[in-house]
């Protein structure tokens, strides 16, 4: 069972040794992908059946077809969202996703169509946000909210590599909300972002609509960051290539996760 009283360390995990290194290093939670040389793609149902069996940990598994932030055509959705089904069906309850149009909206159409068949399960919006010409406005969105003129903060601090100048986003439909947002505050990393997750965290801190959801802080996170974020309020890190020895040329360490859970929990302690 997941302690809530501590950070949440979130490590992504591609095989059952991954999975297990991962749980026995402290991780309370897994991102199951495959395919990392194309940035994390949908595991097929054996993969999930596997690592399901192999571990306790609670599993948010990846819903993405293809390289890149958008969807794909009509067939390609139509594809992953019977992937979605597939996965539902064997035990699948958290998932990650997120899907832009080509000038970085919000694709609200691909999101309805593939959190429809997830109805009801927690879910991560992901790096994609780092990718938004808005992030403000796509919390909006994703929130129900009407279109407004937030996002000056963040626009300030990374305008993101397309600006869209306040552009709707893409289709009309409504999609659930999530429950978490994983980003670096920038397309090049936390290194880049963190003016704008303490933006982000101060404004979630304040209950600003659009903002209830968590941070997961992630994309190229490293131990020394720790420290600044969990002064700006964020208490979720998610890891991958720094769990393990050799990069993605290697499976999870646990010794790798076990020094991660060290420091969250020696620094939000002491905070």
């Amino acid at each position: 069972m997941q302690n809530m009283s501590r950070p949440i360390l979130e490590v992504i995990a591609l095989t059952p040794d991954d999975a297990r290194e991962a749980q026995a290093g402290g991780a309370d939670r897994l991102e199951l992908v495959a395919d990392m040389a194309s940035d994390g793609l949908t595991p097929d149902r054996e993969t999930f059946a596997r690592v399901r069996a192999a571990v306790g940990l609670p599993l948010r598994v990846m819903l993405r077809a293809s390289t890149g932030f958008t969807a794909g055509d009509d067939g390609a959705l139509a594809r992953l969202c019977e992937q979605a089904r597939g996965l539902r069906a064997e035990g699948a309850d958290e998932f990650v996703l997120g899907f832009l149009d080509g000038c970085g909206r919000p694709d609200l159409h691909a999101l309805a169509a593939v959190t429809d068949e997830v109805g009801g399960c927690s879910w991560t919006f992901h790096r994609a946000i780092d990718r938004a010409a808005d992030r403000a406005g796509l919390r909006r969105a994703l929130a129900g909210l009407p279109p407004g003129s937030g996002g000056d903060e963040e626009r300030r601090a990374d305008p993101g590599p397309a600006a869209a100048g306040g552009a709707a986003p893409q289709g009309t439909a409504t999609c659930s909300a999530p429950d978490t947002y994983l980003t670096a505050g920038s397309p090049a990393g936390v290194d880049a972002g963190l003016d704008v997750l303490r933006a982000e965290a101060a404004r979630t801190r304040a209950g600003e609509p659009g903002y209830e959801a968590r941070i997961l802080a992630g994309g190229a996170l490293r131990l020394d960051h720790v420290p600044a974020l969990a002064a700006a309020g964020i208490t979720a890190f998610h890891i991958g290539g720094a769990a393990r020895p050799n990069g993605w040329d290697s499976p999870v360490d646990a010794d790798r996760v076990r020094a991660w859970r060290r420091e969250l929990d020696a620094t939000l302690e002491d905070g």
